[in-house]
């Protein structure tokens, strides 16, 4: 087949790489002149996905994959065009940004031609693929959809890092706007994609078509929502545990014992492109979902709650010198995507406290670029807060932060041995210890 990948990101440049190794010609748009430079090179645009820049070089060096800016050479005669443009999601409002979306789609449409299959994996809100796609895709083309070209919808449910592993090991949900179209979308996953076989599994793993548009855009979203309204249950009990002297995490530990019991881990921030995104997604169709908006409301309000801690034990923060322990929103991923490092600086700065950022992974020129000034290890503080659950930050002792008044763990990954003799927070584990 000939196939077209819209957007080369994190998520786009892995897919068009993962069609080619399946042995189909592969062309990438992306409106970034760098990124298509650099891919054309053979050259990933962005490091950390495991196995990429050997998928990449071998594919572009084959002529398998090739890159460009230009809609008009990438899309007519396309046999399959996938689509990974990013949706945002307004911080205020709540409400999806479909600006970079729409005019990739209307893009597109200036140039789709007959018997082209159009599959959307950015995740959208439910009903999307039908009421927004298929009239933009039509009026600007002049094709009917289900007789001219067919569209489905086909979410992600990749991690970045692992993406070929998680394209193997999770079935791919499709769902179309006819029957034909959502077999045309099961015939074309076949053929770019092989699956790990799944005994776990109640059916085979593989692709697996959800009968309509709209439940494989809800599957999307009901997925990640249930993972931030677990952290948001798993963060009130941990605020509650700090509050009468418990250890949450050996609670947890012995609730999910039994099979029935699935309560993820506490912790200071929920970042991200996924899981604090997609939950405002499934309110902005579904405005009655109070459980999922006091969730999301509870997970954001942790780095305040945590440096309102520190202050109440420190007796106020003015004047004294923090640091955030962790830029990425995650433990050895080099993304700040809606990291906590953001909301953790800017509660600090209210409370009166000079603030600096560390992070193994960036720069000090990276971090300015963030707006922050870098610390470094050695140098003195007042207060720290871990906020990423870096491998590094596992061994650091007091001697590595001297002077240090309080360390508050927001993802107990601190040793405790190491730490005796100064004032400690963890997240979920009582009261403060020294």
């Amino acid at each position: 087949m000939r196939i077209a990948v819209v957007a080369l990101g994190k998520i786009g440049l892995p897919l068009a790489v993962q069609f080619a190794d399946a042995g189909h010609e592969v062309v990438g748009v992306d409106v970034n002149e760098r990124t298509v430079q650099l891919v054309n090179a053979g050259t990933e645009p962005f490091p950390g996905e495991a196995d990429l820049q050997e998928k990449l070089a071998a594919a572009v060096g084959d002529g398998r994959l090739r890159a460009t800016t230009d809609y008009a050479t990438g899309i007519p005669g396309a046999e399959a065009v996938v689509l990974v443009v990013p949706l945002f999601v307004d911080d205020a409002s709540w409400e999806p940004d479909f600006g970079w979306m729409d005019a990739a789609t209307r893009s597109l449409a200036e140039h789709l031609t007959p018997g082209t299959l159009v599959s959307y994996e950015t995740t959208l809100p439910v009903g999307t693929t039908r009421t927004r796609w298929k009239p933009m895709l039509e009026e600007i083309s002049g094709l009917t959809e289900g007789e001219d070209f067919h569209l489905v919808f086909s979410p992600e449910r990749v991690l970045t890092g692992r993406v070929f592993q998680d394209l193997r090991r999770y079935p791919k949900l499709i769902g179309g706007l006819s029957a034909t179209g959502a077999e045309r979308g099961r015939a074309f996953y076949e053929a770019v994609l092989t699956f790990d076989e799944r005994p776990d599994l109640a059916r085979e793993n593989g692709v697996w078509d959800l009968g309509s548009a709209e439940a494989a855009e809800m599957a999307k979203l009901a997925e990640t929502t249930y993972r931030d309204v677990n952290i948001g249950l798993a963060n009130q009990f941990a605020v509650y545990a700090d509050s009468v002297g418990v250890d949450v995490y050996q609670v947890i530990e012995a609730c999910n014992s039994q099979p029935y019991s699935h309560i993820h881990r506490p912790g200071i921030a929920v970042g991200g492109h996924c899981i604090p995104v997609y939950p405002r997604l499934y309110l902005a169709t579904d405005g009655n979902a109070e459980i999922v908006r006091t969730a999301r409301k509870f997970n954001a309000s942790m780095p305040e709650r945590l440096v309102a801690r520190a202050s109440s034990t420190l007796g106020g923060l003015d004047g004294l010198n923090a640091v955030v322990l962790g830029a990425a929103y995650r433990g050895g991923v080099k993304e700040t995507a809606f990291s906590g490092v953001f909301a953790t600086a800017e509660a600090l700065k209210a409370a009166g406290a000079t603030v600096r950022v560390h992070d193994p992974l960036y720069s000090d020129d990276e971090l300015a670029s963030l707006g922050f000034d870098a610390f470094h290890i050695g140098d003195t503080a007042d207060v720290a807060i871990v906020q990423t659950d870096h491998s590094d930050y596992a061994s650091l002792s007091a001697s590595d932060l001297p002077g240090l008044k309080l360390l508050v763990d927001g993802r107990n990954i601190s040793d405790a041995d190491s730490w005796r003799g100064t004032p400690r927070i963890v997240l979920g584990k009582g009261q403060a210890t020294d």
